[in-house]
């Protein structure tokens, strides 16, 4: 019979326990005993769970306090020395200050930058880049794993250890000036030690992660599989090297042919691997196939999905394992959770997906059971109901679309000619200070948003309430010094979700919670149907944020992309005709602002870069419907407004010129971790429009002082022409506290001034410039 298992569950919990335990001991609340005890309750009634809901083997090792690629640095040993204070082994404080920073708000010690933070290949979800040194050393330090592992066999669960694999472990990490392959035979014997200490507690499977073997790998990375994976094998006990995320392809010969005893793939990503992958595959070998979809919440179409199932039963028998693609950190947790409605009987959050891959085996095993048969009409009728729904096509969203041309995406004058008018209309300094968007989400922010949605606040009420909290941001602004403003976004709960409930073709949840970055969770809406917008959504905030300052005000909103990549997307309908359909919704907002008088318009794409196609193949493609449906929503304005773009935490570099022709007169870009390394990209091309690489992490507590972001501005100037430089920190503030807040940007502002000095750049940039 085939076995049921999954790769990764939610870590979060249903009602998002662990990012409350975590807020809360960071805030010296709770102390470290505490903390661990909601961890291992979490623990507990996860694998639970997926043990109710018919799996065979349950994934340990997928938990994590804040990242699981951080957990995984810690138990190698690879710390970098500005986190280690003398102390034999790493704590958890150690784990948080690489996460956050070192401050006096968390692990004390002297001030630190937290670890580089970018997306999981082409996932929200973000991890801290590992950083090795020519002298890196690796040692077994952090025994979380194994504590885990005798926590669920104690609680008499059949387990399979989770680990990340040593060549995406190295691959995913930074090293300046070597190459960090070379520290592969450092790594290994680390690797045996884990193994060996595992096989030793009785673990029979251990899941070992390699998800760049879906990537275009160097010819040196693919033989040092070959020689990692031989020397693994000495380990005693049965190894499961997992892909997913994408098709083999190139790799696959190389996949089938490591000396594991099984190979993971993901048919939703790639279902063209199958059954190709049936005749590379050695007749020893478990294959586990990922065919319920790990990073969507639709469900499954069973009578599909058995017909590729049954042929691999057929070839593989007792060999065959059935999972989900990937990891289900990327869904909620419990569709239980919710409301009755019509649209929830199409979903299927994590729990409902073990439920899916249970059954799926049942009926491999037990085609003709009641129950089988029953379940699979039910599947069924769902699906038939949903394809049939109202809610799904709207011939005349789809009319506009196809009456969209060329000339929509195109701006009426160059940008030398824009800049020029643009200028002589907003009269700023050099250097202009700006921030990203949004302020302080306070408890009074939060508890006025949810008092409104319970009716205990009336719209009136909940207005006058936000317009003060508008007029507060603005007049912080105006005294700190900053040259252009922004109301603060206090209305908004979210960069996706406050427009995603005003487009016509979205639906909701109340707890489909997803763990972006360590406590830091999002709660995607879903696409259901053609999108629209029905009437504007921001111009009576922006408008009355504008009467409250003769400064520049930006008019704030996010961008197709972003609101296709953070959304649960359709799988009827491609990429592509949700971003245009979304692009054309956000364009008659920008047109509302413009003719409201808004001078300034930040059209937010953070997650531009994530929707690039892991192989570089399918890069052309993705990026001409990507450019054009931002072009598409901010082409239709006047020469003297001026178009800001917002992207952070993913690596810009090998893109930089697809971005320069979203033509956008302004970006604003994440580059303070990596200590402006985006500036390399800019050896070999010249950004022709203006850009603020940011000077300050917004994800970590600390405060650098002005010097700090000086030293990155100076590096900034030496790629960047100095005329067409800003200053700004690196992200959105909402999660950041007043205090700190203000102190940061007092610092940049104090940062841009010293500049300017330094530089003799007049007061007000010269319109001829």
């Amino acid at each position: 019979m085939a076995i049921a298992h999954n790769l990764g569950f939610p870590r979060i919990g249903r009602d998002r326990e662990l990012k409350k335990a975590l807020e809360t001991y960071w805030r010296g609340e709770i102390d470290e005993s505490e903390l661990r005890q909601t961890g291992a309750e979490l623990r507990a009634a996860h694998w639970q769970l997926q043990r109710d809901a018919g799996l065979d083997l349950l994934p340990v090792g997928d938990f994590a306090w804040y990242d699981g690629v951080l957990g995984h640095s810690l138990m190698v040993g690879a710390i970098p020395e500005r986190f280690r204070d003398g102390a034999a082994e790493p704590t958890l404080d150690t784990l948080f200050a690489m996460a956050r920073g070192v401050s006096s708000h968390c692990c004390g010690g002297p001030a630190g930058p937290a670890s580089e933070l970018t997306k999981w290949f082409d996932t929200n979800y973000h991890y801290l880049v590992p950083e090795f040194s020519l002298e890196q050393s690796f040692q077994l330090s952090w025994p979380q794993l194994f504590e885990e592992v005798d926590e669920a066999r104690a609680l008499g669960h059949r387990v399979k250890p989770v680990i990340l694999g040593p060549l995406s472990y190295l691959w995913l990490g930074k090293a300046q000036g070597f190459d960090k392959l070379e520290l592969l035979e450092r790594l290994l014997p680390v690797y045996g030690q884990i193994l060996d200490r595992l096989a030793g507690q009785g673990v029979e499977w251990v899941q070992l992660d390699e998800p760049i073997l879906a990537l275009d790998l160097p010819q040196a990375w693919k033989s040092a599989f070959e020689r990692a994976y031989h020397l693994l094998q000495r380990a005693p006990l049965k190894k499961l090297v997992a892909t997913y995320f994408g098709g083999l392809e190139d790799n696959l010969g190389l996949a089938a042919g490591l000396p594991v005893d099984g190979l993971h793939i993901d048919l939703v990503r790639a279902p063209e691997q199958f059954p190709q992958i049936l005749d590379w595959l050695p007749a020893y070998k478990v294959l586990s196939l990922g065919v319920v979809n790990g990073r969507n919440v639709w469900r499954c179409d069973l009578d599909k999905t058995l017909q590729v199932l049954s042929q691999a039963a057929e070839r593989l028998g007792e060999r065959l394992w059935v999972a989900p693609s990937c990891s289900l950190l990327h869904c909620p947790v419990d569709l239980r959770r919710e409301a009755p409605a019509e649209a929830n009987q199409w979903l299927a959050f994590a729990v409902q997906k073990c439920e899916e891959v249970a059954l799926l085996v049942r009926a491999l095993a037990q085609p003709d059971a009641a129950e089988v048969r029953q379940a699979l009409a039910d599947n069924r009728a769902v699906l038939q109901r949903r394809a049939s729904s109202r809610h799904i096509h709207k011939p005349e969203v789809q009319a506009r679309l196809a009456a969209v041309e060329p000339r929509h995406s195109e701006r009426a004058a160059p940008f030398a000619e824009r800049i020029a008018s643009q200028r002589e209309r907003l009269q700023l300094p050099a250097f202009p200070t700006t921030t990203i968007g949004s302020f302080p989400q306070t408890p009074a922010i939060r508890q006025a948003r949810q008092a409104h949605r319970q009716g205990r606040l009336s719209d009136v009420e909940y207005r006058d309430a936000m317009r003060g909290e508008i007029r507060h941001a603005v007049a912080r602004q105006e005294a700190l010094g900053l040259d252009v403003l922004v109301h603060g976004e206090a209305e908004r709960n979210d960069m996706v979700e406050y427009f995603a409930e005003q487009i016509d073709g979205y639906a909701f949840t109340r707890f489909g919670w997803v763990q972006s970055y360590g406590s830091r969770c999002v709660k995607p809406a879903i696409i259901l149907g053609d999108l629209h917008r029905p009437r504007p959504m921001t111009l009576d905030w922006i408008g009355y944020a504008q009467t409250q300052t003769d400064k520049p005000l930006k008019g704030m909103l996010t961008g197709p992309v972003t609101m296709l990549m953070w959304s649960f997307p359709r799988e009827d309908v491609s990429a592509e005709q949700q971003a245009r359909q979304l692009a054309l919704a956000i364009r008659d907002e920008v047109q509302d602002l413009e003719a409201a008088g808004v001078s300034i318009i930040q059209i937010d794409e953070a997650a531009f870069r994530e929707g690039l196609p892991l192989r570089r193949a399918g890069w052309q493609v993705y990026l001409d419907w990507a450019v054009d449906a931002f072009r598409l929503c901010s082409a239709g304005v006047s020469n003297e407004t001026q178009i800001h773009t917002h992207m952070c935490y993913s690596e810009f570099n090998e893109i930089i010129e697809a971005i320069a022709t979203m033509d956008a007169d302004v970006i604003t870009i994440e580059t303070s971790r990596s200590q402006m390394e985006l500036l390399e990209a800019f050896r070999a091309f010249d950004y022709p429009n203006e850009i603020g690489p940011g000077v300050y992490d917004i994800h970590s507590p600390r405060v650098p002082d002005s010097s700090e972001m000086l030293a990155l501005l100076e590096k900034a100037i030496e790629r960047i022409p100095a005329e067409r430089l800003w200053v700004n920190p690196d992200c959105g503030l909402k999660t950041r506290g007043w205090a700190e807040t203000e102190a940061a940007l007092a610092n940049m502002v104090s940062a841009a001034r010293q500049l300017r000095e330094r530089h003799g750049m007049a007061a007000v940039i010269p319109c001829d410039v």
